[in-house]
């Protein structure tokens, strides 16, 4: 499928992806640069790189696909630095969280080579971070949504389908403000939640005892917690309009919550249970 794909940060995201697409067979050479020269070499040495590059311009060039996997708010730094050393037809994607920015972000530097630029996001992770956390079949069975452009002929985006489809993911297309207001509410939330409930607890004067108490229940909410923190304070700033809404909302439910609880009204509270204990019963099991 591709003679050279360069992945621009190769973190948790951009090293599975090119794992995959090795595994996959559809690629001839994997080239990398990161911010980090450390991670760069690091990659090179658990094979996810065939080739590393000290300069994004020496990296991208010649490059038929390269990904951007790098926080959102360095999307416009790194398309500016990319942009006059890619080729003629040369296909560039990202995976950043929020769309609306991303793209904003592109069509102020990029020009005429809008066109080739397919925004994507793939809804998978784990709350660790850095090439050795890349994994081979993080995408498979999971969800990659993409936001074409109105400039994207049909064959580059089929292109960015095709390469994610090698990793075993399931391609969709969404509008990019629906996307940046749906995973306000069920991704960038629930990590603004993790973060604040687990900085609560490290802040109390008990810190150490409640922790070494704390069992599953704390563990698989917070675990998202230990997720990149430059990465979510740029989806926070860049999705910001979606969360302030989604907070709101939450801290409304909270007050409800709180009135139930301090007036005892069980029945309330029940309901409450009920109806969110069914919801996820659906979720893990939508048959």
């Amino acid at each position: 499928m591709f003679a050279r794909v360069t992945i621009v940060g190769v973190g948790l995201i951009g090293g599975s992806f090119a794992l995959a697409l090795r595994a996959a067979r559809v690629v001839d050479e994997i080239v990398v640069f990161d911010r980090d020269p450390g991670s760069a070499e690091r990659a090179l040495h658990l094979g996810i790189a065939d080739r590393i590059e000290s300069s994004i311009a020496a990296a991208v060039r010649g490059a038929e696909l390269v990904v951007l996997a790098v926080p959102v708010a360095r999307t416009a730094d790194v398309l500016a630095a990319i942009v006059p050393h890619l080729a003629a037809d040369a296909i560039v994607t990202d995976v950043g969280s929020t769309k609306v920015s991303v793209i904003a972000a592109a069509r102020a530097v990029l020009g005429d080579a809008i066109t080739r630029f397919v925004p994507g996001h793939p809804i998978a992770g784990r709350a660790v971070h850095g090439p050795d956390a890349a994994q081979v079949d993080l995408f498979r069975g999971k969800r990659v949504l993409l936001t074409p452009l109105p400039e994207n002929g049909d064959a580059v985006v089929a292109q960015v389908e095709a390469a994610w489809r090698a990793c075993g993911a399931r391609v969709d297309r969404i509008d990019a403000t629906t996307h940046d207001a749906v995973l306000s509410a069920v991704s960038h939330l629930p990590h603004l939640l993790a973060y604040a409930l687990v900085a609560q607890i490290a802040d109390a004067p008990d810190a150490e005892l409640k922790f070494s108490l704390s069992g599953g229940g704390f563990r698989d909410f917070t675990r998202i917690a230990a997720s990149s923190p430059e990465m979510w304070r740029d989806v926070t700033l860049a999705n910001r309009d979606a969360l302030l809404n989604d907070l709101d909302a939450y801290r409304a439910g909270l007050d409800r919550l709180r009135g139930w609880v301090a007036a005892g009204d069980g029945d309330a509270l029940e309901t409450l249970f009920t109806h969110a204990s069914a919801a996820r019963t659906r979720l893990a099991d939508p048959r």
